[in-house]
């Protein structure tokens, strides 16, 4: 074969070589770019709640009562969100549209993305089996079971095997700091211990967002200031969202975002910047 034949065989083919490293290359920067974009998109619009024109009627004989009135807001995502009101203000039918366990008359609420109040009720139950956990104001452990087996008992509905609900739920456990209580049962805990086990229940499914409604309703002050600031804590640190319904504005104060609520509108929505330098403080 001809030298200057082969020379060329030989340029040919570093020229395709260099191509395809180019090629690669433009493709990997192409990703680069693309997953970049991806990142500064979530960072811009980290909404994890949207509430629009919300409206709930109820029909009593000849009556409407407007318990929701056109309530509209928005909650970030890792914002522990209060909303406070007095009985009678519309607060908890808010919380229960926001989980799903009532239709809005009209109005649209748009929880991680999807559209709650078109979904069917068996859509809602796995909805909130995947990303809801409920902190409630009496506890609502079964007494037949011992801290635990309480905790663990939201995995049972998602099929989680045995030893791996096992595993989880004492890690939660450990996490509210209830070691030493893991096999009493709720008659033999106190009520602060009860709730610890309550948010420990909650937390063990890794929900996306947290309704919590007056969690501290049975509880003496000292024991409802550990508890809030557990859930403080526990939830900035797993980057979740809490949504708690109070009438007391002191325990509103550990929110970083408050909204009031009254005769079923929002008369003041704001950040609560104290709220977020006391917990500043306390890390100090």
């Amino acid at each position: 074969m001809r030298v200057d034949i082969i020379f060329g065989i030989l340029y040919l083919t570093k020229r395709i070589n260099c191509i395809k490293i180019d090629s690669t290359l433009a493709g990997e920067r192409k990703g680069v770019v693309m997953q970049e974009k991806i990142q500064t998109e979530k960072k811009r619009d980290d909404t994890v709640i949207t509430v629009k024109n919300l409206y709930k009627i109820y029909h009593i004989g000849d009556n409407k009562v407007r318990a929701l009135n056109g309530v509209d807001f928005t909650i970030k995502r890792g914002q522990f969100c209060a909303i406070v009101g007095t009985s009678g203000s519309g607060k908890s039918t808010l919380l229960n549209m926001l989980a799903g366990l009532e239709k809005p008359t009209k109005g649209e609420i748009i929880i991680a993305g999807e559209h709650i109040e078109t979904k069917s009720e068996n859509q809602l139950v796995k909805f909130r089996r995947e990303h809801i956990g409920f902190i409630f104001q009496s506890f609502n452990l079964m007494g037949t079971m011992n801290a635990v087996e309480n905790v663990a008992l939201p995995l049972t509905f998602q099929g989680v095997s045995k030893k791996e609900r096992e595993r989880r739920a004492r890690k939660m456990v450990h996490l509210v700091g209830l070691d030493k209580y893991w096999d009493h049962r709720p008659n033999q805990m106190s009520g602060g211990q009860q709730q610890r086990v309550g948010v420990a229940r909650a937390l063990v499914v890794k929900p996306e967002i947290i309704f919590a409604d007056e969690p501290t309703g049975n509880l003496d002050s000292n024991t409802s200031q550990e508890i809030m600031d557990l859930m403080r804590s526990v939830v900035k640190e797993h980057n979740q969202t809490l949504i708690m319904v109070t009438h007391d504005n002191h325990l509103a104060s550990f929110a970083d975002k408050i909204i009031r609520i009254k005769d079923g509108k929002i008369i003041d929505m704001k950040d609560n910047t104290e709220g977020v330098e006391n917990e500043n403080e306390e890390n100090d």
